[in-house]
């Protein structure tokens, strides 16, 4: 059974529709990828799943559940609670609260009482030691993949059972995006689901089992990840992966364009 089902999920903001009739599966222990250029729809997909549409002003049509359970009508607290956490988009972190205070926000109405957000502690600090060599500075000091590290952290206190993240490799460096990519792995492998929301297709695909693409607010590609990464179209248009049989024909098409212009002339 799938941990997320998401069916016929259709969402707009006032007049303006940003996903129609959406549906996708988030398979117990696996990461799930959904690719996208902006304005695609993924961010408000995760929204719709973390139940804060409202804060936007949006509003939707559609079921979400997770572990069979209804997500609609659930308040954001209630979701975390039952085990679905969102790290957003930008690193949004605390800027003048310590790196400290920013992990125990993340506690806040988690599973499992005082025990459990201390294992959730020392779990956080062994996947990412920098957050316990600053524990006492403010969080906006950080780098901006220090950032993306707490952000990530900070849901991590929580104990989720299924992990959105919303584009974490924006804006870091190749070296630092590897190095979060290479965590989200171990975040995996340690038993938590994980819903991907990449603009970067190859770090996407290479982590993912299992892949969309989202494209004006519509599913327009599924499947295994490795086909989808093998896929001619996918890879024209998400990994800049030029086909070499038409790039050879445009060459000799331009070639001859040439040689008629210097006849011509």
């Amino acid at each position: 059974m799938a941990t997320l089902e998401i069916r016929a999920l259709s969402v707009g903001y006032g007049p303006v529709r940003s996903l129609r009739d959406v549906s996708l599966d988030v398979p117990a222990g696996a990461i799930t990828a959904v690719l996208g250029g902006n304005g695609a729809g993924k961010t408000t997909l995760l929204r719709a799943i973390s139940r804060t549409l409202g804060f936007h002003r949006g509003t939707g049509t559609g079921t979400v559940r997770f572990d069979g359970r209804p997500l609609d009508g659930l308040r954001p607290a209630q979701v975390v609670a039952a085990g679905v956490v969102q790290v957003p988009e930008g690193r949004q972190v605390f800027a003048r609260m310590t790196v400290a205070d920013n992990l125990r926000a993340g506690a806040l109405g988690a599973r499992g009482g005082r025990k459990a957000s201390a294992g959730a502690l020392t779990r956080v600090h062994e996947l990412f030691p920098v957050l316990a060599q600053r524990a006492h500075q403010r969080a906006g000091l950080l780098s901006g993949g220090e950032q993306q590290m707490l952000a990530m952290g900070r849901a991590l206190m929580a104990r989720p059972r299924l992990l959105l993240l919303d584009e974490p490799s924006l804006g870091l460096a190749p070296l630092m995006a590897q190095r979060i990519a290479e965590t989200v792995q171990e975040i995996n492998a340690s038993g938590t689901s994980v819903l991907l929301v990449e603009q970067n297709a190859a770090i996407a695909l290479r982590l993912a089992s299992t892949a969309y693409v989202l494209e004006v607010g519509e599913v327009t590609l599924e499947g295994p990840a490795d086909e989808l990464a093998a896929s001619d179209e996918v890879r024209r248009r998400y990994l800049g992966v030029v086909d070499e049989t038409a790039a050879e024909d445009a060459d000799r098409a331009a070639g001859s364009v040439r040689g008629l212009s210097r006849w011509s002339a």
